[in-house]
Protein backbone atom coordinates (compact mmCIF):
# COMPACT_ATOMS: atom_id res chain seq x y z
CA UNK A 1 0.00 0.00 0.00
CA UNK A 2 1.02 3.34 -0.89
CA UNK A 3 2.41 6.02 1.88
CA UNK A 4 0.28 9.20 1.68
CA UNK A 5 2.34 11.71 0.29
CA UNK A 6 0.61 15.51 0.34
CA UNK A 7 -1.82 16.57 2.96
CA UNK A 8 -4.40 19.11 2.06
CA UNK A 9 -6.28 21.34 4.73
CA UNK A 10 -9.56 20.19 4.63
CA UNK A 11 -11.50 22.88 2.63
CA UNK A 12 -14.70 23.15 4.54
CA UNK A 13 -17.08 25.37 1.77
CA UNK A 14 -20.39 23.61 2.20
CA UNK A 15 -19.69 20.45 4.54
CA UNK A 16 -22.24 21.37 7.01
CA UNK A 17 -21.70 23.14 10.78
CA UNK A 18 -18.78 21.28 11.91
CA UNK A 19 -15.26 21.12 10.98
CA UNK A 20 -14.02 18.39 13.61
CA UNK A 21 -16.57 16.11 15.30
CA UNK A 22 -13.14 14.04 14.75
CA UNK A 23 -12.00 11.10 16.30
CA UNK A 24 -15.36 10.62 18.78
CA UNK A 25 -14.86 7.14 18.34
CA UNK A 26 -11.52 7.18 20.35
CA UNK A 27 -11.52 10.39 22.78
CA UNK A 28 -14.92 12.71 22.46
CA UNK A 29 -12.54 15.31 24.52
CA UNK A 30 -10.81 16.01 21.05
CA UNK A 31 -13.72 17.33 19.38
CA UNK A 32 -13.41 20.59 17.78
CA UNK A 33 -17.32 21.94 16.48
CA UNK A 34 -17.27 24.86 14.62
CA UNK A 35 -18.99 27.67 13.02
CA UNK A 36 -21.93 26.49 11.14
CA UNK A 37 -20.75 26.97 7.47
CA UNK A 38 -23.20 29.13 6.77
CA UNK A 39 -21.94 32.39 8.20
CA UNK A 40 -18.66 33.62 6.47
CA UNK A 41 -16.18 35.69 7.22
CA UNK A 42 -15.78 39.29 7.21
CA UNK A 43 -19.43 39.32 9.03
CA UNK A 44 -21.56 38.21 6.65
CA UNK A 45 -23.71 35.43 6.71
CA UNK A 46 -25.10 33.36 3.62
CA UNK A 47 -27.52 34.61 1.46
CA UNK A 48 -29.59 31.87 1.84
CA UNK A 49 -29.41 32.31 6.08
CA UNK A 50 -30.02 36.54 5.09
CA UNK A 51 -33.26 35.79 3.10
CA UNK A 52 -34.55 33.23 5.56
CA UNK A 53 -34.11 35.79 8.35
CA UNK A 54 -35.61 38.39 5.84
CA UNK A 55 -38.88 36.16 5.28
CA UNK A 56 -39.34 35.66 8.74
CA UNK A 57 -38.89 39.05 10.47
CA UNK A 58 -39.40 41.50 7.10
CA UNK A 59 -36.73 43.76 5.83
CA UNK A 60 -37.18 46.51 8.56
CA UNK A 61 -36.53 44.29 11.75
CA UNK A 62 -34.33 41.49 10.14
CA UNK A 63 -31.02 43.56 10.60
CA UNK A 64 -30.81 42.75 14.22
CA UNK A 65 -31.86 39.32 13.93
CA UNK A 66 -28.78 38.70 11.34
CA UNK A 67 -26.37 40.45 13.66
CA UNK A 68 -27.13 38.45 16.61
CA UNK A 69 -27.07 35.24 14.55
CA UNK A 70 -23.57 36.41 13.25
CA UNK A 71 -22.65 37.34 16.77
CA UNK A 72 -23.63 33.77 18.55
CA UNK A 73 -21.45 32.42 15.34
CA UNK A 74 -18.36 34.54 15.99
CA UNK A 75 -18.69 33.45 19.88
CA UNK A 76 -19.12 29.74 19.01
CA UNK A 77 -15.91 29.92 16.89
CA UNK A 78 -14.17 31.38 19.61
CA UNK A 79 -15.49 28.89 22.16
CA UNK A 80 -17.78 30.91 23.76
CA UNK A 81 -20.61 29.02 24.67
CA UNK A 82 -22.59 30.57 27.18
CA UNK A 83 -22.11 33.72 24.88
CA UNK A 84 -23.24 32.20 22.05
CA UNK A 85 -26.50 30.45 23.43
CA UNK A 86 -27.41 33.85 24.97
CA UNK A 87 -26.70 35.65 21.84
CA UNK A 88 -29.40 33.33 19.57
CA UNK A 89 -31.81 33.26 21.99
CA UNK A 90 -33.76 36.57 20.91
CA UNK A 91 -33.75 34.33 17.40
CA UNK A 92 -34.53 31.49 18.88
CA UNK A 93 -37.54 33.12 20.88
CA UNK A 94 -38.64 34.94 17.96
CA UNK A 95 -37.85 33.46 14.61
CA UNK A 96 -38.09 29.36 15.90
CA UNK A 97 -37.89 28.73 11.94
CA UNK A 98 -34.73 29.62 11.41
CA UNK A 99 -32.15 26.49 10.98
CA UNK A 100 -29.45 28.23 11.87
CA UNK A 101 -30.11 29.87 15.25
CA UNK A 102 -30.91 25.95 16.36
CA UNK A 103 -28.26 24.72 14.98
CA UNK A 104 -25.79 27.41 17.05
CA UNK A 105 -27.48 26.42 19.84
CA UNK A 106 -27.25 23.03 19.77
CA UNK A 107 -23.44 22.96 18.68
CA UNK A 108 -23.26 25.42 21.59
CA UNK A 109 -24.52 22.58 24.51
CA UNK A 110 -22.78 20.01 22.75
CA UNK A 111 -19.46 21.74 23.39
CA UNK A 112 -20.49 21.78 27.00
CA UNK A 113 -21.58 18.34 27.38
CA UNK A 114 -25.45 19.30 27.38
CA UNK A 115 -26.14 16.25 25.23
CA UNK A 116 -30.85 16.13 25.67
CA UNK A 117 -30.12 20.00 25.21
CA UNK A 118 -28.24 19.73 21.92
CA UNK A 119 -30.10 16.89 20.57
CA UNK A 120 -33.38 18.64 20.81
CA UNK A 121 -32.23 21.74 19.03
CA UNK A 122 -30.02 19.79 16.45
CA UNK A 123 -33.10 17.56 15.44
CA UNK A 124 -35.30 20.77 15.27
CA UNK A 125 -32.51 22.07 13.23
CA UNK A 126 -32.76 19.29 10.73
CA UNK A 127 -36.80 19.36 11.10
CA UNK A 128 -36.31 23.06 9.26
CA UNK A 129 -33.95 22.40 6.82
CA UNK A 130 -34.64 18.97 6.19
CA UNK A 131 -30.63 18.43 5.65
CA UNK A 132 -28.22 15.62 6.92
CA UNK A 133 -25.68 18.28 7.33
CA UNK A 134 -26.37 17.53 11.35
CA UNK A 135 -26.46 13.77 11.55
CA UNK A 136 -22.70 13.40 12.87
CA UNK A 137 -23.19 15.59 15.96
CA UNK A 138 -26.54 14.33 16.27
CA UNK A 139 -25.79 10.75 16.43
CA UNK A 140 -23.50 11.48 18.92
CA UNK A 141 -24.91 12.82 20.83
CA UNK A 142 -27.31 9.88 21.24
CA UNK A 143 -24.47 8.30 21.52
CA UNK A 144 -23.55 10.27 24.46
CA UNK A 145 -27.06 9.49 26.15
CA UNK A 146 -26.20 5.26 24.95
CA UNK A 147 -29.52 5.87 22.77
CA UNK A 148 -27.05 3.50 20.10
CA UNK A 149 -30.27 2.16 18.68
CA UNK A 150 -30.79 6.13 17.06
CA UNK A 151 -26.97 6.42 16.00
CA UNK A 152 -27.72 3.29 13.43
CA UNK A 153 -31.08 5.17 12.17
CA UNK A 154 -28.92 8.26 11.87
CA UNK A 155 -25.62 6.52 10.09
CA UNK A 156 -27.94 4.84 7.89
CA UNK A 157 -29.34 7.66 6.62
CA UNK A 158 -26.51 9.68 6.17
CA UNK A 159 -25.04 6.81 4.07
CA UNK A 160 -28.05 6.87 1.98
CA UNK A 161 -28.20 10.59 1.50
CA UNK A 162 -24.34 10.17 -0.38
CA UNK A 163 -22.98 12.85 1.49
CA UNK A 164 -19.58 14.72 0.97
CA UNK A 165 -16.83 12.43 1.72
CA UNK A 166 -15.53 14.56 5.26
CA UNK A 167 -19.35 14.29 6.42
CA UNK A 168 -19.72 10.78 5.36
CA UNK A 169 -16.23 10.36 7.51
CA UNK A 170 -17.51 12.10 10.85
CA UNK A 171 -20.75 10.01 10.52
CA UNK A 172 -18.62 6.82 10.43
CA UNK A 173 -16.33 7.80 12.54
CA UNK A 174 -19.27 8.06 15.45
CA UNK A 175 -21.20 4.92 14.38
CA UNK A 176 -18.05 3.19 14.89
CA UNK A 177 -17.46 4.86 18.17
CA UNK A 178 -20.80 3.72 18.98
CA UNK A 179 -19.79 -0.09 17.98
CA UNK A 180 -16.87 0.30 20.29
CA UNK A 181 -18.83 1.54 23.42
CA UNK A 182 -20.83 -1.72 22.90
CA UNK A 183 -17.84 -3.68 23.20
CA UNK A 184 -18.15 -4.55 19.18
CA UNK A 185 -14.70 -3.85 18.33
CA UNK A 186 -14.52 -6.01 15.47
CA UNK A 187 -17.77 -4.22 14.12
CA UNK A 188 -16.38 -1.04 14.76
CA UNK A 189 -13.14 -1.87 12.64
CA UNK A 190 -15.54 -3.69 9.60
CA UNK A 191 -17.08 0.07 9.71
CA UNK A 192 -14.00 1.65 9.40
CA UNK A 193 -12.74 -0.53 6.71
CA UNK A 194 -13.42 2.20 3.93
CA UNK A 195 -11.32 4.35 6.19
CA UNK A 196 -7.79 2.15 5.14
CA UNK A 197 -7.45 3.36 2.22
CA UNK A 198 -5.09 6.21 1.13
CA UNK A 199 -5.77 8.58 -1.56
CA UNK A 200 -3.60 10.36 -3.40
CA UNK A 201 -3.98 13.57 -1.62
CA UNK A 202 -4.24 13.22 2.88
CA UNK A 203 -6.91 15.88 3.83
CA UNK A 204 -8.01 16.39 7.40
CA UNK A 205 -10.77 13.61 7.46
CA UNK A 206 -8.11 11.05 6.69
CA UNK A 207 -6.27 12.04 9.37
CA UNK A 208 -9.25 11.70 12.06
CA UNK A 209 -10.18 8.36 10.78
CA UNK A 210 -6.77 6.81 10.34
CA UNK A 211 -6.40 7.79 14.18
CA UNK A 212 -9.60 5.99 14.98
CA UNK A 213 -8.46 3.17 13.24
CA UNK A 214 -5.10 3.37 15.03
CA UNK A 215 -7.31 3.39 18.51
CA UNK A 216 -9.62 1.08 17.55
CA UNK A 217 -6.65 -1.54 16.40
CA UNK A 218 -4.60 -0.57 19.38
CA UNK A 219 -7.38 -1.98 21.46
CA UNK A 220 -7.87 -4.67 19.96
CA UNK A 221 -4.31 -6.13 20.30
CA UNK A 222 -3.22 -5.55 17.06
CA UNK A 223 -0.13 -3.41 17.87
CA UNK A 224 1.62 -3.89 14.18
CA UNK A 225 -1.01 -2.18 12.23
CA UNK A 226 -2.26 -0.33 15.37
CA UNK A 227 1.06 1.83 15.02
CA UNK A 228 0.78 1.68 10.97
CA UNK A 229 -1.86 4.18 11.18
CA UNK A 230 -0.71 6.23 14.02
CA UNK A 231 2.58 6.69 11.88
CA UNK A 232 0.31 7.35 8.62
CA UNK A 233 -1.42 10.60 11.08
CA UNK A 234 2.09 11.25 12.03
CA UNK A 235 3.80 11.61 8.39
CA UNK A 236 0.94 13.82 7.39
CA UNK A 237 0.61 15.98 10.59
CA UNK A 238 3.05 14.87 13.41
CA UNK A 239 1.02 17.43 15.91
CA UNK A 240 -2.46 16.05 15.46
CA UNK A 241 -3.44 15.44 18.67
CA UNK A 242 -1.51 12.73 20.75
CA UNK A 243 -0.45 10.67 18.23
CA UNK A 244 3.36 10.96 18.80
CA UNK A 245 2.58 10.02 21.94
CA UNK A 246 0.68 6.94 21.04
CA UNK A 247 2.97 5.70 19.04
CA UNK A 248 6.03 6.37 21.62
CA UNK A 249 3.52 4.19 23.96
CA UNK A 250 3.38 1.41 21.14
CA UNK A 251 7.02 1.24 20.85
CA UNK A 252 7.90 3.27 17.56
Amino acid sequence: MAEPTEHVAEQWIDEGPIRDVAVAAAERAMTDTAVPKRSRAQGELDPEVVAEVEREAGNQRSGRYRERLQSAAEALERGRYDDARRMVQPVLRDLPNIAMAHEIAGLAFYSTGQWRKAAAELELARQIDHSVRHHPVLADCYRAMKRYDVVTELWDDLKGASPAPALMAEGRIVAAGALADQGDLRGALSMMAKAREVPKKVRDHHLRQWYVLGDLLDRSGEIVEARRFFGMVAQADAEFADVMQRLAALGR
